[in-house]
């Protein structure tokens, strides 16, 4: 488990590039000639709830919603539920989007293999499967074979495999599953030769990996305490355990807690050499620390390598006594340096790779190399370099487009990465590190025309001036009259940075005519460290500027107009679409915001992992972040009488990442607050969660809703 990943899982980032829109289960609809409008709202009760912050008295009318199991928030759901679904059944276009979606998904496609134990284990989906199945072969050109089938999971393939970890020797495979997309997994252990499970089974986890030992005898993982009721409760730090195989999880031999800091959570990975123990501390989105422990001496104790919280590092694995770390130490577009374990204070470290014009997204020790994966105007860039820092060539990429992968330990001989762009479905190849060649292992293989498709960047100033750059991908045919249907999307938060893939659903959607823009807003990560912090707490606003420079350069530009202008975005997306809509009602045609933070105040109490984004966004207990924050909290913001644009917000039950209170309570204040008949709808699935694990299916359906909801509100022909 790389920090780097830990830090993807526990942000709002995981699923921006893939959410869906949550719709609640379907009935089968009754033939319409379309949606009536004005819609009639079911009744919200507003209540006299008053919360003081500084001084300040802030009206919560809708608290009651936060009351997810209580009688009157399910009967608001099930009564909005039976609002939006027969609309969005009404609209005649649906039926048809949905046939396209699922020819279009209809395509075999494939995960980069992992290889451990001279076994290779690789994903794959024979195009409309549930959930990708898991293969093994002993060699690349042997027979491969299913060794975990997660369609087999549950009755409705709403339980999935959302991750895995081989032991040394490839015998045993750790494996976790999430029911109904929740975050909370328990994990199992299979037996690769026989595919038979053994007996263990860890419950109370969230967000954490397994790391083998190197004996294969157990792993390390972290787990959450419980309550006084036995259940585990997020609300406490985890705690790092060793779990020995054939035992029950009770016995599990703690290994590492932190005690003198209530928000700092310790995570385990083993290294490759099986030698020591790497702790990566996580508190927040801009800094970490990194301790580690001697696995050969019986009862070691846990020394404290990095722990100034002054920088990001990732642990890229080790040579001996000698760990190497990509860091923004000195370097906001990261830098990767060697720490000497016999000499480790800063002014001994060496400097391996230094910082570059473009910043670093990915690295790793693979074959003796380090392969370092580069954003240049958020597309991909591959270096190699020796492992003292010379460069020895660059990956020859395909095209422009995004690349991931290159894991590997640092005697391997080969390692495979895969390779998309917004036409270019994806393709896996193996990595040859000595000579440096590339051979195409998979590919998808589409049965779809990409030609008329055309993908170009430009760039834009922002409100203060900052050059902003953003893709814009639609057919080869349109004309910049100003009457394309268009969809803006972004997300601008936690260091992800937006780059180009391959999507089933917005090749429907340019094949219906439509315009995909993707702007790379401040508070991303495709320009280091500095562009990042650029949109975090009493900077967020530049988000928000950002987005909407971008419709307004698309309206400018001959792409669109108000009226044909939609804007996306899920989790901290959903945040983003909710200030653009309530900031500019005038700007947008229709918007859609998904699984959203949207009550600014009070987000950070529903659990500990929400407390975490603070980095992101800061607190209402700070004075000045309360000001920053209460000025675009969209829930506090919406003002009566406003006309405000058709809107479907969505959510699902089982999100306990963002809690779905955030949907509720934004949904019933902008439906009190409407000014006009455009449609306020939200629709709540009651069978996933933040978006992660969701069966093709339930995807397909969803995304049928949203186009078709954007044909109707855009006037699509």
């Amino acid at each position: 488990m790389k920090l780097a990943r830990l830090r993807l899982a526990l942000s709002l980032a995981a699923l921006p590039l893939v959410l869906g829109l949550s719709g609640c289960t379907r009935s089968e609809p009754e033939p319409a000639q379309g949606p009536s409008v004005p819609v009639t709202y079911p009744v919200s009760e507003r209540i006299d709830h008053i919360d003081t912050y500084h001084g300040v008295e802030v009206a919560d009318p809708y608290r009651w919603l936060e009351e997810l199991d209580g009688d009157e928030t399910a009967q608001w759901v099930a009564a909005e539920n039976t609002l939006a679904q027969p609309f969005l059944e009404a609209i005649p276009a649906r039926d048809q989007i949905n046939q396209r979606l699922t020819e279009v998904w209809n395509y075999e496609r494939f995960k980069t293999p992992v290889k451990e134990g001279g076994r290779y284990f690789f994903r794959r989906n024979d195009g409309l499967q549930d959930q990708d199945v898991l293969y093994v072969t002993d060699s690349l050109e042997g027979e491969v074979r299913v060794l975990i089938d997660p369609n087999t999971f549950s009755d409705d393939r709403t339980a999935s495999m959302t991750s895995f970890v081989v032991s040394p020797d490839s015998s045993l495979i750790a494996y976790s599953i999430s029911e109904s997309g929740s975050d909370w997994r328990h994990w199992q252990v299979r037996d690769v030769e026989t595919g038979a499970d053994l007996e263990d089974r860890l419950d109370g986890i969230k967000f954490s990996g397994a790391s083998w030992s190197a004996d294969g005898e157990g792993f390390y993982y972290s787990r959450y305490p419980q309550n006084e009721s036995g259940e585990a409760d997020d609300s406490q730090q985890v705690a790092v355990y060793y779990h020995r195989l054939g035992t029950p999880q009770v016995e599990d031999h703690h290994v590492y807690s932190i005690t003198d800091h209530a928000t700092r959570n310790p995570y385990a990975e083993v290294t490759d050499d099986g030698r020591y123990l790497i702790l990566g501390i996580f508190d927040g989105f801009d800094s970490n620390a990194v301790y580690y422990q001697e696995l050969a001496k019986p009862d070691a104790p846990v020394a404290q390598l990095l722990d100034e919280w002054d920088a990001l590092y990732d642990f890229m694995g080790n040579r001996g006594d000698v760990f190497y770390f990509s860091t923004t130490h000195d370097a906001p577009m990261y830098r990767i340096v060697a720490i000497d374990l016999k000499n480790p204070s800063p002014e001994n470290w060496q400097a391996v790779v230094p910082e570059a014009e473009e910043t670093i997204e990915g690295a790793s020790l693979v074959g003796g190399h380090i392969i370092v994966q580069y954003l240049k105007d958020a597309q991909s860039l591959v270096r190699v370099f020796d492992l003292e820092g010379q460069t020895t060539g660059e990956v020859e990429l395909p095209g422009i487009g995004s690349v991931s992968g290159f894991g590997g330990k640092l005697d391997d001989p080969e390692t495979f990465y895969s390779f998309t762009g917004f036409t270019i479905p994806d393709r896996v190849y193996r990595y040859d590190v000595e000579s440096g060649e590339s051979t195409l292992f998979r590919e998808a293989k589409v049965e779809v025309d990409l030609s008329p498709f055309v993908t170009t960047q430009v760039f834009f100033e922002s409100r203060d001036g900052t050059r902003i750059p953003m893709f814009i991908a639609h057919r080869d045919d349109i004309e910049l009259d100003g009457n394309n249907p268009t969809l803006l999307y972004g997300y601008g938060g936690f260091n992800v940075s937006l780059t180009p893939y391959y999507s089933p659903r917005r090749i429907v959607w340019m094949e219906m005519g439509g315009v995909l823009a993707i702007p790379n807003l401040r508070g991303g990560g495709e320009y280091g460290e500095e562009w990042h912090l650029a949109g975090t707490k009493l900077n967020k606003q530049n988000v928000f500027d950002d987005f909407i420079a971008a419709a307004e350069w698309l309206i400018d530009n001959g792409y669109t107009s108000k009226e044909k202008l939609a804007i996306r975005g899920g989790s901290n997306g959903g945040l983003l679409v909710g200030a653009a809509l309530i900031q500019r009602p005038d700007l947008f045609g229709a918007t859609l915001p998904a699984v959203g933070v949207l009550d600014m105040l009070r987000y950070h109490t529903a659990s500990a992992n929400a407390r975490q984004w603070s980095s992101d966004y800061g607190l209402s207990e700070d004075e000045e972040q309360f000001h920053s924050l209460l000025a675009y909290s969209p829930y506090h913001n919406t003002e009566e009488g406003t006309c405000y644009p058709p809107t479907l917000i969505t959510t699902a039950d089982h999100d306990n990442r963002v809690v779905p209170w955030n949907s509720f309570k934004f949904a019933a204040a902008l439906q009190h607050a409407q000014g006009c008949d455009n449609p306020v709808l939200i629709r709540v699935e009651t069978r996933a969660g933040h978006g992660a694990g969701k069966p093709t299916w339930m995807q397909i359906e969803e995304i049928a809703d949203q186009w078709a909801f954007l044909s109707w509100a855009l006037e699509m022909e």
